[in-house]
This record gives structure tokens, C-alpha cells and sequence, in this order.
């Protein structure tokens, strides 16, 4: 077996190589060339172009072993119920990542007092559905709640990161974006230009189309979910055996288990159709696929709950779907994404260890060896996919949990080994991804507050069906539909009250804010004055010399 390291083996012993390029085999030795002048003079626009025509195949920094160490050290390698050091995260993944991880730890502290209610309440009152009134508007509170004070505590910790107030940066276009060369009018620069006209015709003419197809199968599945359901429970009535009572639960946990693929091929053929469209930037491409895999996953996940709660009007079976859909994801999550590629890592590891161990090299191997590994790793294709769990996790606590109080506990445990497998995942699992700096969450921000306007909807309808609030109005229904309608406003109203009274940014951080831009201000004028004054001193020399001559 031969191999060239000599791309490795620099007479520079000290330099040691942070970011790795895969070319295509087939490249051209003055491209090469080009390429290492470009990089040489810092024009990033080379390696974009390259990435585009598939030159270049990946790029990807390498890990720093000895950074990486002391941050698993203080992250995940030693199980203890502590806060994660996220300036030590942003400091080695940006602060992107950070956020998310800062994120996910909030959203599981807030979710403890949901499950501390909601642990006594399952257990001594459940059975009694009146109950649930007082759950479902303890939901209400903690939904608006939690998202106004996590977005003071995310002003904080950016403010803290010098990115709260960060300047938009002029956006390249994206390496998957095409067209014919052409002049960019706000730049000069040459780059590919693609007309508006023929992305709108492949958004609605296709992508659309597309997009209700599928929420019409997930509709369809659905259906057949709702017969096997049906035909258990006949099975269950005729025998009532033990083995036909667990058959009950099988329905549930086979539409759990068709649900996450469905959204996997979904989000497969998602991301192929937004790169069709041919987005120019990558904001763009991101916004609709946010947009189409939201709804879908929404419709996909919750459909079936709301045609329960409120065509079937069956909360046992609500309560059960609930659980089983929440479980069963969160199982199958934490296999997929974390556990499974783990192992295929640790797998690949040791081939690779032997390869190397094969090589009859005089130079230390160990840096080929780091880069062969780290280059078969998966790529991190973002935070996309984390907030997405985390949103359909929210949704499931904040939506139906007042008929299932235990969501938010198993919420709680799944999370706490979320922590540890998604770090795990992000420094064993997958390849260091560039830092990113973001001032916050960004759309998902909006996603979530969209969701807990839809919980407050849902509880107060889930209260106006309870056999307590339906005894007080037992002769005339339209004015319990009314009342509850009118307290649904109510309540809308409060929420976006109380996002209005509590400050996105706490008053010590906007005093600073002022200041600084005071500051700036005054350093401003003083720069002015001082060129107002050498200008008043040229000219006065010149009329000296004007007086002179």
C-alpha cells in the first residue's frame, strides 16, 4: 500500500495544518496552483467557486486534539448535574452552536416545573378529567413565559460574546447556487445570475404542489393509523386477554415509528427541492426549508392528536397517542442520531488504525491519520436539526400535556441525555464545523413563539370540552363556545402583553448598549472636529501664501 504524505510532511515542522481541502482526483496541476494563490491572498470567493463546480469536494477545519480534550473534560465526560461550559463551546464550535446548547439547557430547566406539577397530578388525579382545567392554564403561563425570559438571558450571553449587536454582513451567494455569468449590479462583481420569475415558477408550480401531496399521504397514513386502532380495540373487547390489551399500544407505536421516517424521506426530498429552486443565498435557502419542513412535521406529528382531542373527543386514547408518539421519537432520536453513528465511528476508527499501522512510512503518521478519519466523518449540516426535535418537543408539552402530565418529565430525561449525546456527537461523530457568530436562535425564535399562540388556542379548547366547564352551561352550548372563545382572546391578549412588558434585553445590558453608543458618538464628533480643524488650518495656509504671493 503506498501513500503520498507529502502534502503532510512539510519541512516546516512547526506549521500544522487547520483547515483540510478534498479535491476531486481528476484536478489539474495549475489548478491547483490557482487555488493555492487564491487562498494565499485571502480571496474566500475561490474555494466557494471550486465547491460549486465540485473541484474542491469538502472543507472542513480539523479537530485540536488538546483544545478538544479539556472541553469534554469539562462537558460530558464526567456525568454530573451542572451547567455546560458554553464559553468554552463557543470558544471552540462559535457562537451558533453555543446558542443552541445554551438553548437546549434552558428549555429543560423551564420544562422542571412543568414536571414537578405534573408528576403528582398523574399520579393522584388523573383519572378524575375535571382536573385538567387547572394543568391546561398553568400551561398557558409557563408557555408565554419561558420564551420572553430565554430570549433576556440569550441577549446576555451574546452581549457577553461581543455578536448582540452585529452588523448584517453582505451575503455571498451560496456554492450550490448556479446561472449565467453575468455582472452583479450591487457589487460589480462577476457571479452567476439566476431571473426571480423562473424561481417562483419552480416554488409554486412544483414545490407546492409537492408539499400538499405529501400533507395529503401523512393525512392518508393517518387514516389507516385511526383503523388499525379501531380494529385492536374490537380485538381487545371481544377476547380481553393480556396479550390483546399490550396489542393496544402497538398501533400507536407503528405510526410513532412511520412518522420519523416519513419525515426523514420528507426532509430528504425538501432539501433537494429548495436546491432546485436555486436559491442565490443561503438565508434564503434556509428560510424555505425551515418553512417546508415545518409544516410538514407539524401536520405530521399533531394531526393525528387533534382529530383525537377534537372530532373523537377520546382523551384516553389522546393520552396514550401522546405517549407513545413522545417516546417512541425520543427513543428512536437518540439511536439515529447520536448512538448509531457512534458506533459506526468507533468502527471506522480502528480500520483506519490499521491502515495506518500498515504503512511503512519513516514520518509520524499521526496527523494522516487524523485527517483520513476526520475526513470519512459525517458533516454537522447545522443547528436545523436540533431545534427541529426541540420545537416537536414543545409542541407535545405545551399542546396536549395537561390530558398526559408525564410529557414534560419524560421531556426533561430525554433532554439530560441529550446534552450528552449531542456533545458527544459533536466531538467524536461528526467533523468540526466552521464557527458561525449569531446574535440569537433567529426564526426558530418565531417558531416556538408560533407555537405557544397554537397551545393557547388548544388548552382553551381542551378547557371548554371538560365535563366541569360543560356542567355550568347545560342547556346552551353557543354560550360556552362564546365564553370560551372570548377567553382564548383574553389570554391572547395577556401573552402578547406580558411579550410587550418584559424587556428582550435586560436593563443593565440596554444601559450599556446606550452607552456604548454614546461613546461612539462622541468619538465620532471628535473625529470631526479634528478634520474640521486641519481643514481650517490648509485653508488658512493657503490663504497665507495666496496673501503672500
Amino acid at each position: 500500500m503506498k501513500v503520498n504524505l507529502s502534502s503532510l510532511d512539510t519541512c516546516e515542522s512547526s506549521f500544522t495544518p487547520l483547515v483540510v481541502l478534498e479535491l476531486a482526483q481528476d484536478v489539474k496541476e495549475e489548478t491547483k496552483e490557482w487555488l493555492k494563490n487564491r487562498i494565499v491572498s485571502k480571496k474566500e470567493d475561490g474555494v466557494r467557486r471550486l465547491l460549486t463546480s465540485g473541484i474542491v469536494i469538502q472543507v472542513f477545519p480539523l479537530h485540536d486534539n488538546e483544545a478538544l480534550k479539556k472541553l469534554e473534560d469539562s462537558w460530558y465526560t464526567r456525568f454530573s448535574l451542572k451547567y455546560q461550559p458554553l464559553d468554552r463551546i463557543r470558544g471552540y464550535f462559535g457562537e451558533t452552536i453555543a446558542l443552541y446548547f445554551g438553548f437546549l439547557e434552558y428549555f429543560t430547566v423551564a420544562l422542571i416545573p412543568m414536571a414537578v406539577i405534573g408528576l403528582p397530578y398523574y399520579l393522584f388525579v388523573w383519572e378524575d378529567y375535571d382536573k385538567y382545567v387547572i394543568f391546561a392554564s398553568f400551561n398557558l403561563i409557563w408557555s408565554t413565559v419561558i420564551l420572553e425570559v430565554w430570549k433576556r438571558g440569550c441577549a446576555s450571553m451574546t452581549y457577553r460574546w461581543g455578536t448582540l449587536v452585529m452588523k448584517r454582513q453582505f451575503e455571498e451567494p451560496r456554492p450550490g447556487f448556479h446561472g449565467v455569468l453575468g455582472i452583479n449590479p450591487v457589487t460589480g462583481r462577476e457571479e452567476p445570475l439566476y431571473p426571480s420569475y423562473k424561481r417562483q415558477l419552480r416554488i409554486y408550480l412544483v414545490s407546492l404542489p409537492f408539499v400538499c401531496l405529501c400533507l395529503y399521504f401523512s393525512l392518508y397514513v393517518m387514516m389507516i393509523y385511526f383503523d388499525m386502532e379501531a380494529w385492536a380495540l374490537s380485538l381487545h373487547e371481544s377476547s380481553g386477554s393480556e396479550w390483546t390489551s399490550i396489542l393496544l399500544y402497538v398501533p400507536s407505536i407503528i405510526y410513532a415509528i412511520v412518522i420519523e421516517i416519513m419525515n426523514r424521506l420528507y426532509r430528504y426530498a425538501a432539501e433537494f427541492l429548495t436546491s432546485w429552486e436555486n436559491h442565490r443565498l443561503e438565508s434564503a435557502y434556509q428560510n424555505h426549508l425551515i418553512l417546508k419542513v415545518l409544516v410538514f412535521n407539524f401536520l405530521n406529528c399533531f394531526a393525528s392528536l387533534f382529530y383525537i382531542a377534537f372530532v373523537l373527543r377520546d382523551m384516553k386514547l389522546l393520552r396514550q397517542s401522546l405517549a407513545t408518539l413522545l417516546i417512541t421519537s425520543q427513543i428512536l432520536n437518540q439511536i439515529m442520531e447520536s448512538l448509531l453513528p457512534y458506533w459506526l465511528q468507533k468502527k471506522h476508527h480502528v480500520q483506519v488504525k490499521r491502515k495506518v499501522q500498515a504503512l511503512k512510512a519513516d514520518i509520524d503518521a499521526t496527523l494522516y491519520e487524523q485527517v483520513v478519519l476526520e475526513k470519512e466523518m459525517g458533516t454537522y449540516l447545522g443547528t436545523f436539526d436540533d431545534y427541529l426535535e426541540l420545537f416537536l418537543q414543545f409542541g407535545y408539552v405545551s399542546l396536549f400535556s395537561c390530558v398526559y402530565p408525564l410529557a414534560a418529565a419524560f421531556a426533561v430525561l430525554n433532554n439530560f441525555t441529550e446534552v450528552n449525546s449531542d456533545a458527544l456527537k459533536m466531538c467524536r461523530v461528526l467533523k468540526r464545523p466552521f464557527s458561525e457568530p449569531s446574535a440569537n436562535i433567529g426564526v426558530w425564535q418565531l417558531a416556538f413563539e408560533t407555537m405557544s399562540v397554537i397551545s393557547v388556542v388548544t388548552n382553551c379548547a381542551l378547557i371548554g370540552m371538560s365535563p366541569q366547564v360543560n356542567a355550568l352551561f347545560p342547556e346552551s352550548k353557543l354560550d360556552l363556545i362564546l365564553i370560551v372563545v372570548a377567553v382564548e382572546h383574553a389570554l391572547l391578549a395577556l401573552k402578547f402583553i406580558l411579550a410587550f412588558a418584559i424587556p428582550d434585553k435586560p436593563r443593565h445590558i440596554q444601559m450599556k448598549l446606550a452607552r456604548l453608543e454614546f461613546e461612539s458618538l462622541e468619538a465620532l464628533k471628535r473625529q470631526q472636529m479634528k478634520l474640521m480643524a486641519q481643514n481650517l488650518k490648509e485653508d488658512s495656509r493657503e490663504g497665507n501664501k495666496e496673501e503672500e504671493a
